[in-house]
């Protein structure tokens, strides 16, 4: 489809793609394990077989992505090579090992008139995936929503043109050929803001949105579409330092959770020290995260007078850098509401050895993910043991936290009677 197609052109395009995406799905919710793996594994064999076409798409990214004046941390993230592309395909094989998350019986319910009800996990139908940068979420995402039985409709970034069209056309192909119905991989091929605003309305054919890219982006997706969205706006991750905790190790996991990757969702972004932790622990914690700006109250800058002045609007601030707010509390109760109040639902931690403390953060902080004495780095489907995930919900329903296959399915009730009627 050429790119200076009319808004109507588009529209009308956009609504064919969508209708035989749904016809796909429903081919999609009665395939077999054997017959979804047979795709993928066809899916990974073909990325391997074509790596030079995918190179050369590539390099006209990169070409037109230097030229643009991207960061080079955008050029990174847009960046292929060998052994990128042989990670994605390997990615493909491991998803086909993966338990097929459709057709479980979550629950059976034997009814005094003899009904027979069974809850059964069943696909979600036809998923659009909206997303910046990286060329792999084209192979990642389209790997586990068909092992889910749904079909997918993608949009990448302008910036990733190329390399998304030939991804997804790889991999489209190498399925159909083995009997994967057509439909069931898509990828929109216009770059302009209109395709996406015009999709966003499809909820006739679309049944689910998972925007997948910084907070700007997820809130456009959430604002015009008319179909429900699975999102996380932002990662305002909480350590909170408890009297009772071990210091030594509670450093450790400080500057895990803020070093180790500073610019990921689930780094560690605000840091709350029980004040009677505080004359020991704040130099302590200032000294091992010496190439951090710390961005810190009173109560702390009179022990650590390099710290910068926080304001309001740290409180609430996702850095993704090595920079991280302090802030100084007087119980578990103050600490336990600063984060109800400035966090994002993404992943909050107490550091403490009281276990009564310890229960209480567990069960009144309100996030996806709540640790005790871990980083919370450990907020991804892998290291969850999903094998996977597709991205991380702060939402409550259907999903929240990191999702894996299991949360790329709803589920239905199949009533068995023998003819009973209500009276």
């Amino acid at each position: 489809m050429k790119q200076n197609c009319s808004i109507e052109e588009i529209g009308q395009e956009l609504e064919r793609m969508g209708r035989i995406a749904k016809e796909a799905s429903r081919k999609l919710a009665t395939a077999s394990s054997e017959q979804k793996n047979r795709w993928l594994s066809a899916m990974a064999d073909a990325l391997d077989a074509q790596t030079e076409t995918i190179l050369n798409a590539n390099r006209t990214d990169m070409e037109n992505a230097e030229a643009a004046g991207l960061s080079s941390a955008m050029l990174d993230r847009l960046r292929l090579n060998e052994k990128r592309i042989r990670d994605i395909s390997d990615g493909l094989r491991h998803v086909l090992s993966l338990p097929d998350p459709v057709g479980r019986s979550l629950a059976q319910i034997s009814r005094p008139n003899g009904l027979e009800i069974e809850k059964v996990s069943v696909p979600i139908g036809v998923i659009a995936i909206i997303y910046e940068s990286r060329p792999n979420v084209t192979v990642d995402a389209t790997g586990l929503c068909l092992k889910a039985g749904n079909a997918v409709i993608l949009r990448g970034g302008s910036e990733a043109i190329h390399s998304n069209l030939a991804l997804a056309r790889i991999i489209a192909e190498a399925g159909v050929r083995e009997g994967m119905p057509e439909g069931a991989i898509q990828m929109i091929p216009w770059t302009g803001h209109e395709a996406v605003s015009r999709m966003l309305k499809l909820n006739q054919f679309i049944d689910l949105v998972i925007p997948r890219g910084g907070e700007r982006l997820i809130r456009a997706v959430v604002e015009q579409a008319t179909m429900p969205v699975i999102k996380h706006y932002k990662g305002v991750c909480h350590i909170f330092v408890d009297e009772t905790c071990d210091f030594s190790r509670a450093c450790d996991i400080i500057e895990n959770a803020k070093c180790q990757r500073p610019g990921v969702c689930n780094a560690l972004e605000t840091l709350l020290i029980h004040k009677n932790a505080l004359p020991v622990f704040a130099p302590m914690i200032a000294k091992r995260l010496a190439n951090v700006e710390l961005h810190a109250d009173d109560a702390f800058r009179a022990l650590v007078p390099e710290a910068l002045p926080a304001t309001e609007e740290d409180w609430f601030r996702e850095y993704l850098s090595l920079k991280l707010a302090v802030r100084t509390v007087n119980s578990l109760d103050e600490a336990i509401a600063h984060i109800n109040h400035y966090g994002s639902g993404h992943s909050d931690c107490i550091l403490t050895e009281d276990q009564t403390h310890a229960e209480q953060f567990l069960n009144e902080v309100d996030s996806a993910a709540v640790y005790v004495n871990a980083s919370t780095r450990f907020t991804d489907g892998g290291e969850f043991g999903f094998g996977a995930e597709i991205g991380i919900s702060t939402d409550k329903l259907h999903a929240r936290g990191p999702m894996g296959l299991v949360e790329l399915t709803s589920y239905k009730y199949k009533v068995r009677g023998s003819g009973q009627i209500r009276s």
